[in-house]
This record gives structure tokens, C-alpha cells and sequence, in this order.
């Protein structure tokens, strides 16, 4: 029986130590289960949050497109109000630069029309003798008298021609006529006369009074004050060894650089003006520019247009000969009584494609109609 004791003792120590073996595996297990539970429990709420986070950015990005879309909209509208303000823009344009052409040929038809300007070639002048008013006082100023005449003139253009003939009569009879057939060969022309509308000539009269005692001077350089600078310029116009002469008054304007020096005595100012410069002592000798005093005023300006007696106008030709035979039939049907022609002075036909600008005499001036 002890033996049996012991054995059983020593069993019973075994499953004890057994037992306290698996209650310690049953805590780590236990153990192992609350941590796995708790990481379980953190995974579950990152989860959630992660989740949460989804949706919020699922969220926001719905706004991000809603505002996308509603940006995109508003530009469109934009885009397209300012397509239509472009497309205003450039009607208004288009408006305004009809506007401005028709304007520009409205005005270079009363340029045209109203012009005084001319071409006046160069003339050589010869002044032979002065005359003896003006030797009485020389301390009026030179005075030219220059009468400027402008001829009428008269822009030809294709297919029509000018014919002059030696009796009025000859071409207000023609002008009664619709239309006149002229015989070229075996061909039948149509011309149609016209009476001759002139562009505007003028006539005017310059007077030019050159100062015998004022001298223009410029290029002054700004070195002193106003009332410093006339006082060299009145003594270094005044020094005889210059050319200069007692000085009457000086004007300066220190804004351009320019004066004017009246001298008392005529003479002075001639000389030096043709010279073309001067030395000045200012804070150092400089070279100034002078020259003369010219006053223009416009006279006895007239202006007039009309159309001339003895000439008219054939239109409507066509170019079925050349321009010089061509130029000949008609001279010899405008010639003959019976086609109510009479002699003709001059003639000139221009052919289609060209232009010519024809002349009046002076002595034609006179046979215009106003």
C-alpha cells in the first residue's frame, strides 16, 4: 500500500504540475485572446475612420466637381457674351471704317473741289530796278507782289474723248443730241455728248513783306536767365565789327530759342540775314542762325469752276481701233455740217485702261461759263 501511495502521490504531483502548466498556457491564450479582441477593436475603428475620411473625400469631391461644372458654365457663358461682343465690336467696325471711307472721299471731293493748292513750276525772277517810292523810305519793308492763276483742268477716262471746235455754236448744238453714230470702216460707234464739268480752279494773290530792319535769330542756346540773355544779344548785335548796328528792341523766348533784333537803322538786318549766322558772346563765343522776316498774307483769293463753251465731252466709246485712228474717225465725222459738226481746234481721244488729266489754256479761262 505505500508503495501504491507513493506512486499515486507522485501521479498526483505530475497532474498538478500538468494542471498549473495548461493554467498558465490558459492565461497567455487568454491573454493572447483580449489583445487579438482589442487589436480587432482598433482595426474596426480605423476602419470606420478610414471609411468616415472615404466618404467625407467622396464628399468633397462631388463639390470640387459641382464647383467644376459650375465654373466651366460660367466661363462658357462668358465665352460666349464676349464672341457676341466681338462679334459687335467688329460690325461697329466694320461700320465705322465704311463710315470713315465714305468720309475720307467725301472729303477728298471737297478737296477737289475746293483745293488751292497748285503745282507751280520753278521761275527764274529777275528784279531790274527798284522803284523810286521805296527809295524814299527805306525803312519800309520789301514787298513782293506774286499773282498765282491756277488752269482748269479735267480728268479723261477710258473710252472718252475732248473735242474743241472754233464756234461755240458747233458744240452747244451737240450737246442737244442723246446720241451721235460715228462710222469707223464697216463699223457703227455710239458716242454720247456731254457737257465738260471742270474741277474747282483758284486765283489768288500773295503779298510777301520782307522786314528791312528785323532779323530772325534761333538755335539760342539755354545758358542764363531772360533778362541776361537780351542784354548779350543787344550788345553783340550791336558791335560794328560783326556787321551788327544800333539795336532797338530784342525778343527772346527762352522756351524755343529764339529771338528777334529790330535794329534802328535799315541795312543792318539784310546783311547779316544773308550771312546765315552770327557769333554771340554769352558764357562763351557761340554760333547762332539768323535770316530774314518774312509776313505772308492772301489776297484777292477766287475760286471757280464752271464749264467751257467750246469744249465737250464724247463718252461711252468702245475700243474697236486703235487710239490714234480711232481719234481720227471721229474728227472727221465731228467735222462735217451735216453730222452738226464745224471745225475743230483740238481733239484728243484716250483709250480704255488710261487716264489723262487735260489742261485748259489761259486764254480758255475766259470762255468758261460760271
Amino acid at each position: 500500500m505505500d508503495g501504491g501511495l507513493e506512486e499515486g502521490g507522485s501521479q498526483f504531483e505530475e497532474a498538478k504540475k500538468e494542471l498549473e502548466t495548461w493554467k498558465i498556457k490558459a492565461e497567455k491564450a487568454d491573454d493572447v485572446k483580449a489583445r487579438l479582441i482589442l487589436e480587432k477593436l482598433e482595426q474596426d475603428e480605423a476602419k470606420m475612420k478610414a471609411q468616415q475620411e472615404m466618404v467625407a473625400c467622396a464628399k468633397k469631391q462631388e463639390e470640387c466637381q459641382n464647383k467644376f461644372k459650375q465654373s466651366m458654365k460660367a466661363l462658357q457663358n462668358e465665352s460666349l457674351t464676349f464672341d457676341k461682343r466681338r462679334q459687335d465690336l467688329l460690325g461697329k467696325l466694320r461700320r465705322c471704317k465704311a463710315e470713315l471711307e465714305a468720309k475720307r472721299a467725301k472729303s477728298a471731293q471737297l478737296k477737289q473741289k475746293f483745293k488751292i493748292h497748285a503745282q507751280i513750276p520753278d521761275t527764274e525772277v529777275e528784279f531790274r530796278a527798284q522803284i523810286e517810292e521805296e527809295r524814299e523810305d527805306d525803312s519800309q519793308s520789301i514787298r513782293g507782289v506774286f499773282a498765282i492763276s491756277q488752269r482748269p483742268t479735267v480728268l479723261l477716262g477710258g473710252g472718252q474723248a475732248l473735242i474743241t471746235f472754233e464756234e461755240e455754236k458747233v458744240a452747244s448744238q451737240l450737246l442737244k443730241i442723246a446720241k451721235c453714230s460715228v462710222s469707223c470702216d464697216n463699223i457703227t460707234l455710239d458716242v454720247t455728248p456731254k457737257t465738260i464739268t471742270m474741277d474747282p480752279a483758284v486765283k489768288f494773290e500773295v503779298q510777301l513783306d520782307v522786314s528791312r530792319r528785323e532779323l530772325k535769330v534761333s538755335n539760342i542756346p539755354l545758358s542764363m536767365p531772360e533778362d541776361r540773355m537780351k542784354d548779350r544779344l543787344e550788345m553783340s548785335f550791336s558791335r560794328p565789327s560783326r556787321g551788327g548796328g544800333e539795336v532797338e528792341s530784342v525778343e527772346y523766348d527762352k522756351n524755343t530759342g529764339k529771338g528777334q533784333i529790330t535794329f534802328l537803322h535799315p541795312g543792318v538786318a539784310k546783311s547779316l540775314a544773308m550771312k546765315g549766322k552770327y557769333h554771340v558772346d554769352l558764357d562763351s563765343r557761340v554760333t547762332v542762325k539768323v535770316g530774314p522776316i518774312y509776313k505772308y498774307q492772301l489776297c484777292k483769293f477766287q475760286t471757280f469752276c464752271g464749264s467751257p463753251k467750246r469744249t465737250i465731252l464724247l463718252d461711252g466709246i468702245k475700243d474697236l481701233e486703235d487710239e490714234e485712228a480711232l481719234q481720227d474717225y471721229l474728227e472727221i465725222h465731228f467735222q462735217k455740217p451735216n453730222n452738226y459738226g464745224g471745225e475743230i481746234d483740238s481733239i484728243k481721244y484716250v483709250s480704255r485702261g488710261t487716264v489723262l488729266q487735260a489742261f485748259f489754256l489761259c486764254e480758255d479761262m475766259a470762255e468758261i461759263d460760271n
